[in-house]
Formats: structure tokens, C-alpha cells, sequence
């Protein structure tokens, strides 16, 4: 287990020493001033800010469009679906008067038997 601590400790001071020496080369080896460098990081932060906040925008206005399309296509569908189910409710309604009517007409005809005997009646539709 010391081992293990150990070499976790190695690489932590070596990690250290490894960053400190690569900002020190960084900084002896860059091109332009420690100002123009922190001029240049400043305008591309706001470059990126900008186009960030733009992207949000166009992706804000895709986005309502696509939830009102989708809005109006859930409004076309349930009308459809609505007159679809009227329209069944009408024929429905006018088989079973249509129906009942024939049943009605039947019973009329049917001549009145004993109460011992049994007829069947037969609906032809």
C-alpha cells in the first residue's frame, strides 16, 4: 500500500513540475507579447460569445417553428379524427333505425300464434 502511495505521489510531483515547465516554454517561445496575447483571447472570447449566442437563437426559432407545425398538424388530426367519429356515429345511427325499422315491420306481419306454439322469426337484411 506505501508503494501505491508512493507512486501516486511521484506522479503528482511530476505532473507539477511537468505543467510549470511547459507554461514557462510557452511563455519564452510565444510570438507576440503577454498584451496582444491577452487582447487576442478577449476578442475571441467575445467572437465565440457571439456566435454562441447566435446558434442559440437560430436553434430557439427552428425550434418554435417545428412545436408549431407540430401544434397545427395535432389540430388538423383531431378535427379529422373528430368528423371521422361523427360521421360513424350518422351511419350507425341510420343502420339501426334502418334495422329496427325491418324488426318493427316483421312483428307486424307476423300473424298471432297460441300461446303453446313457438315461432321463429327471421330478419333478412
Amino acid at each position: 500500500m506505501a508503494e501505491r502511495d508512493g507512486d501516486f505521489g511521484a506522479f503528482l510531483a511530476g505532473f507539477m513540475i511537468g505543467g510549470l515547465v511547459g507554461a514557462a516554454v510557452a511563455l519564452l517561445l510565444a510570438p507576440q507579447s503577454g498584451e496582444e496575447t491577452r487582447t487576442f483571447i478577449h476578442d475571441r472570447s467575445i467572437e465565440l460569445k457571439d456566435k454562441a449566442a447566435e446558434k442559440a437563437e437560430t436553434a430557439r426559432i427552428k425550434a418554435e417553428s417545428a412545436a408549431a407545425e407540430a401544434r397545427a398538424k395535432a389540430d388538423e388530426l383531431s378535427k379529422l379524427t373528430q368528423e371521422k367519429a361523427n360521421e360513424l356515429m350518422k351511419k350507425g345511427q341510420e343502420v339501426y333505425q334502418s334495422q329496427k325499422s325491418k324488426i318493427e315491420t316483421v312483428v307486424q306481419k307476423k300473424p298471432k300464434t297460441d300461446e303453446g306454439e313457438s315461432s321463429e322469426v327471421t330478419v333478412e337484411g
